[in-house]
């Protein structure tokens, strides 16, 4: 499945190449396909380890950026998060950056992994309160930490004006997109956001939290990672149910404000991927259409 213009195909030969090539012990181990977004591929290689390589060149600096990052990260984090264990090469065959991590067991969060949401959304809220404590260590928003979502609203409008007139001719007839638009239009007019800038992970959406035994245990995927401001994190919680979101707004304490900007986010990810994807992934369409049902739902509530 190609989701992007300048996409490089990727198949099992390939990845056995590229180990081969780089790390010759590996590649007799079993290789089996483990799933693909809309930035990486994944492979499940042997019995503990996971092969990630990216959709396209910009994807490659995230997987650079994981490599450099994550092992910093980690040791300020009570939840497992991917350890790399080998940086592979530009080839030929294969132009960008790759990672081999250690595999980590569990679920994607959903009703059939999740016991209680209530307790999933103040598990999630701690590990963001951890995560945006963590000492930037000297990094700014530069050198690959500066992504969209940890800025402000306004420079995003131009695009997401766009993608909203997008969705009006694919599922206006679906969505209340009149009122999405004024959603977002609501926290343009906000103040800036005036507290420091924190570490991010930037796409803490059910995908990317593996559950054990019922409960949130890893977060996976930081190739959103960045350092800006964190009104764009809460933006996945409308993804998640009301019960967690509730009890995720209730243990960071969030004010009116940042959650106002969060919710504008939300909508932000969500039309823009309906106007992107619209063609490529029904699948994602289909979990953006949902995190904007259930932004109208909340909203018409608060």
């Amino acid at each position: 499945m190609t989701l992007h213009e300048n996409e490089i195909p990727v198949d099992e030969p390939l990845v056995r190449a590229l180990l081969k090539a780089q790390r010759p012990e590996w590649a007799g181990l079993p290789l089996s396909p483990a799933g693909a977004g809309t930035d990486n591929t994944m492979y499940r290689l042997g019995h503990d380890l996971l092969v990630r390589l990216p959709r396209t060149a910009d994807n490659g600096q995230s997987v650079r950026k994981e490599q450099e990052w994550l092992p910093r990260l980690a040791p300020h984090l009570a939840c497992p998060i991917p350890e790399p264990v080998h940086a592979g090469t530009p080839t030929d065959a294969f132009p960008m950056a790759w990672s081999v991590y250690r595999w980590i067991d569990g679920d994607e969060a959903g009703p059939d992994a999740v016991r209680d949401w209530a307790a999933f959304g103040a598990d999630l809220a701690a590990i963001v309160r951890e995560l945006h404590r963590i000492d930037l260590m000297g990094a700014t928003r530069t050198d690959g930490l500066s992504w969209y979502r940890g800025g402000s609203l306004e420079p995003c409008d131009q695009w997401i004006t766009k993608c909203l007139n997008d969705c009006r001719a694919t599922v206006g007839s679906e969505l209340d997109v009149d009122t999405l638009e004024q959603l977002w239009r609501d926290a343009l007019v906000l103040p800036e956001p005036s507290g420091p800038h924190v570490w991010l992970h930037g796409d803490l959406k059910p995908t990317n939290l593996l559950v054990r035994e019922g409960k949130l245990h890893a977060v996976i995927d930081f190739g959103g990672l960045s350092v800006g401001f964190p009104d764009a994190e809460h933006s996945t919680v409308w993804d998640l149910p009301l019960q967690a979101r509730q009890a995720y707004w209730d243990t960071l304490n969030l004010d009116d404000l940042t959650w106002t900007r969060a919710r504008a986010w939300a909508v932000a990810v969500g039309v823009s991927g309906i106007s992107y994807y619209w063609d490529t992934f029904p699948a994602f369409v289909a979990e953006c259409r949902a995190r904007l049902q259930a932004i109208l739902a909340d909203a018409a509530t608060r």
